[in-house]
């Protein structure tokens, strides 16, 4: 093992380490990342939390333990206490599982995180593994204790995930639950949760819910006031299907309604309410994009085709729901809106990897092109993708909107079209990730940072708004007498944002004491990803 020019221990022995374009793609093959998931979690099944240490108040560890001495990864790799037997239903092969001790697979987290970690160097030598009971609780400890600007932690963002529940989420967008999305206006006593909107098709437009109504009781527990919320995220956020909860919401016009959901399997509709808006100075075209899954490509493209054979000048896109997911696709969505006049080899985001360069990219290959043609995730590949050939462009956004959305923004920016952002600041992640397998866990830590052509890229705080304009839940998404999208319009003709806002929706009390809720998406759904596809086509 040698030593690094900072002094610390280099984590791979002379030839261990992955290196180049082929590395990286057998990194993201093996954690299957052929389709997408700022913040917060939806604490859907697998999701694994901080638990704390496993250890008496009078535990002293001894001098080194295994998992504390870093080694290369692959010595550790598929080292499983409980190793998976049979074929990976996703790839065919044969897991490649072991038989191993739980030491060896923290001994494979710490050395995984030494290799890729963005900030693998800060992260404090105290983090013990005798001290966590398991290696997902062991690499939930092992993150950066650095905070932003605004004194917000730096690395907000790990978490690991039940690989085969993830692998279902991202490639073919499904997910155990109601069909409708929680915005949570106030975590916190007196709690405030909305219905953000609902999938078509599911338990949750059955039994006619709709955006706005405001969710009072699960489980008969109240929700704005109630000390602990295990008994909330259990009904909001089923573990699988088959699960009946009762809800007590209230509807727009004050109403109370009883309602009994049981949980199914539901497959997100990532692109919605697509329309053209006929205005005094042109067509405006608009469309909601809540996910950057896989199975968005498809319907991205119709959007598209649709709103420029219905002549759209303009386009406002609406991502404040959306939490990320495939860099790929958003780059598509931003070739899609300005077409042929991106500059020729123009850079739609590059990714700083840590100083080590775990997986020896030139600087070419940490480039991502802005994508002119569907890369097979939900559409045959190779065919040219529709243009609007856009300069000016706006986005409806809030504290949900995070990650490859957020690279929608940036990227655009940094070749000169105008981005004007309605809404509220997003959630702050200029980061991402190769997601990876070992044992049947995913593990998400962060592994890159982007920039856009210009350099530019920090905004670790959230991107700010043009206008800020509070979210509004007495009118459906698409509606151009709702607040944000009526903000947008009237702002592409006067250049100037509203002066007043009216029946602010979003709680303005203090938060009082009492457990947090969790964010109302799961967490593969909240990041910014790169995928095997997207490197092949580099």
């Amino acid at each position: 093992m040698g030593i690094g020019s900072d002094g610390r221990q280099d984590s791979g022995r002379q030839g261990t380490a992955p290196s180049g374009r082929t590395a990286l793609m057998a990194a993201a093959a093996l954690a299957a990342v052929l389709a997408a998931g700022c913040g917060g979690g939806g604490g859907s099944a697998g999701t694994t939390f901080p638990a704390g240490a496993a250890r008496s108040p009078d535990f002293e560890a001894p001098a080194a333990e295994p998992g504390d001495t870093i080694e290369a990864s692959s010595l550790w790799q598929d080292r499983c206490v409980a190793p998976r037997s049979g074929a990976d239903p996703y790839t065919g092969r044969p897991f490649a599982d072991q038989s191993g001790t739980v030491g060896e697979e923290k001994s494979w987290v710490r050395a995984w995180l030494d290799e890729t970690y963005l900030w693998y160097d800060e992260i404090p030598a105290s983090v013990r593994s005798i001290l966590y009971a398991t290696p997902q609780i062991f690499f939930e400890a092992l993150r950066t204790p650095e905070v932003t600007r605004s004194g917000k932690p730096k690395d907000r963002f790990h978490f690991t995930y039940d690989t085969a529940t993830w692998r279902a989420l991202s490639q073919t967008g499904v997910e155990a639950g109601y069909g409708f999305e929680a915005s949570i206006l106030q975590a916190q006593p007196p709690r405030d949760v909305r219905v953000a909107y609902t999938e078509p098709g599911t338990p949750a437009a059955a039994a006619g819910i709709v955006r706005g109504w405001r969710v009072m009781e699960i489980d008969g527990v109240n929700v704005v006031d109630t000390l602990s919320v295990d008994a909330l995220n259990a009904g909001l956020f089923p573990s699988g299907t088959g699960q009946t909860h009762r809800f007590k919401l209230q509807a727009l016009d004050g109403s109370l309604r009883d309602v009994a959901l049981v949980s199914a399997a539901i497959t997100h509709s990532p692109v919605q309410n697509v329309r053209t808006i006929d205005t005094p100075t042109g067509k405006v075209g608009y469309l909601l994009f809540n996910d950057h899954l896989a199975m968005a490509e498809a319907p991205l493209i119709a959007a598209m085709e649709q709103l420029k054979g219905e002549g759209a000048q303009d386009l406002v896109i609406d991502i404040r729901y959306n939490g990320g997911g495939l860099l790929a696709i958003a780059s598509q969505l931003a070739y899609m809106v300005t077409g042929s006049s991106v500059p020729a080899g123009a850079t739609f985001e590059r990714l700083q990897f840590n100083r080590k360069n775990p997986f020896g990219l030139s600087e070419a290959e940490t480039s991502t092109p802005f994508y002119g043609r569907s890369m097979g995730f939900s559409e045959p590949s190779g065919r040219a993708l529709p243009q609007l050939g856009l300069s000016r462009v706006t986005v409806l956004t809030g504290p949900g909107t995070c990650s490859a959305s957020e690279s929608i923004i940036n990227g655009l920016r940094g070749v000169d079209v105008q981005v004007t952002v309605v809404g509220d600041t997003t959630c702050g992640k200029p980061y991402g990730y190769l997601p990876t397998d070992n044992c049947g866990t995913t593990y998400f830590a962060v592994q890159f940072s982007g920039v856009n052509q210009k350099g530019a890229g920090d905004y670790a705080d959230g991107i700010a708004p043009t206008c800020t304009v509070p979210d509004d839940f007495s009118r459906a998404l698409g509606d151009p007498a709702e607040r944000r999208l009526a903000a947008a319009l009237s702002y592409r003709t006067t250049g100037a944002c509203p002066a007043t806002v009216m029946a602010v929706e979003k709680s303005a009390l203090v938060a009082g004491p009492g457990d947090p809720l969790l964010s109302g998406k799961a967490l593969p759904r909240t990041v910014r990803l790169l995928d095997a596809g997207a490197l092949q086509l580099r």
